[in-house]
């Protein structure tokens, strides 16, 4: 198999931007070629939030949302494309993942949404483009997340120890690679999302840069201990999550919150997703060196890596980016690969941790003619 080139394109729960790589494939082994973030319109951005938090919305309204989030994401690649300076008859296909707008992974009626044209991707782009990832693994009776335990595998292999990698992003989730080749993964539950808001609530800022607003304050242990009580941290995997449950709403219907300083509760934001992701991780330890790897946004966060580390004392605590992986691109090219995968017809999702009945081969291709 010669050489490919793929762009992936990820915009993730916390909305702070449209990440775009472009990757080099050649049997198997992936490349980085070059990376950017575009940002999102701040009305398409409060638009989205507003679907997230279930406020009165018509099928116009989120028409309206798929179509602009389709154009920005062709923008977002002929942008990265400019930048390399590849032309789009090099690529062979752009994985998209979409914006999730509503993901519900258990009961009855088990669904997934995603907004984002994939047509007008192609279209606009004149380059293949595959999206829809998550669906065809809950039609097997998955919850059609998390997708990226699979891509870690194949880019970080088999140690003599566990590794976990940790992506922070609104939500947070871990895929676990054990030593016996096992792979684990799930959402361990908020990563960025409740800091993100309280901060845009009391500070009027998208997100607390290097956590300086935070380390003002001093957790509250009353109403840490609240909020971990929550029974989705004790439930089994597979499990996943999202801005539908995490929400300003679950956590302001505390009531002992009208006691504490605003500083005080983003402190104590941060320690629960610390102890959240932690109390998790600590699970499973196999062999004598076990690793933590973190990215996303929270690999971004001081106050966070440290509170992970003081949690997690016989770990190896770093980032993807210490691994020689972008801690900021790894969605995004997780992405680039889950196409690549469907390209070829090849499986890409793990039944042990979406809990589907079997492997699939992931994505709709869209063509752009």
């Amino acid at each position: 198999m010669q050489k490919e080139l793929y762009i992936g394109i990820m915009s993730g729960t916390s909305l702070d931007g449209v990440d775009t790589v472009l990757v080099a494939i050649n049997e198997g082994k992936i490349e980085r070629v070059a990376s950017d973030c575009f940002a999102i319109p701040a009305s398409l951005r409060e638009a989205i939030l507003a679907i997230n938090l279930n406020q009165p919305t018509t099928i116009a309204q989120i028409g309206a949302i798929d179509h602009q989030l389709g154009k920005l994401y062709a923008q977002s690649v002929q942008a990265l494309l400019a930048q390399s300076g590849h032309l789009a008859q090099e690529i062979t296909a752009i994985g998209c993942h979409g914006q999730t707008v509503f993901h519900q992974p258990v009961g009855e009626e088990r669904f997934t949404i995603q907004l984002g044209d994939a047509n007008l991707i192609a279209a606009q782009t004149n380059i293949t483009t595959i999206a829809d990832f998550r669906r065809k693994d809950m039609a097997l009776g998955g919850q059609g997340a998390p997708l990226v335990p699979a891509f870690h595998q194949a880019i970080f292999g088999l140690k003599e120890s566990t590794v976990v990698i940790l992506n922070i992003g609104g939500i947070a989730n871990i895929s676990v690679l054990n030593s016996d080749g096992t792979v684990l993964g799930y959402d361990t539950g908020p990563g960025n999302m409740l800091m993100d808001a309280w901060c845009y609530q009391h500070q009027g800022k998208l997100y607390d840069k290097n956590a300086a607003w935070a380390k003002q304050g001093q957790v509250h242990p009353e109403l840490l201990t609240e909020l971990l009580s929550d029974p989705y941290f004790a439930l089994s995997a597979p499990k996943s999550t999202g801005r539908e449950y995490f929400h300003l709403d679950w956590l302001t219907q505390h009531s002992m919150l009208n006691d504490i300083s605003a500083v005080d509760v983003q402190r104590t934001l941060c320690e629960l997703t610390a102890r959240s992701i932690s109390d998790q991780v600590r699970r499973f330890s196999q062999g004598t060196q076990p690793a933590l790897y973190v990215c996303g946004g929270g690999a971004r966060n001081p106050l966070l890596m440290q509170r992970l580390a003081k949690h997690l004392p016989n770990w190896s605590v770093s980032t993807t980016s210490d691994q020689g992986v972008d801690s900021d691109d790894m969605e995004a090219i997780a992405f680039a690969w889950l196409a690549y995968r469907r390209f070829h017809a090849l499986p890409s999702n793990l039944p042990s941790v979406t809990g589907a009945c079997r492997p699939a081969s992931l994505g709709v291709i869209y063509y752009p003619d």
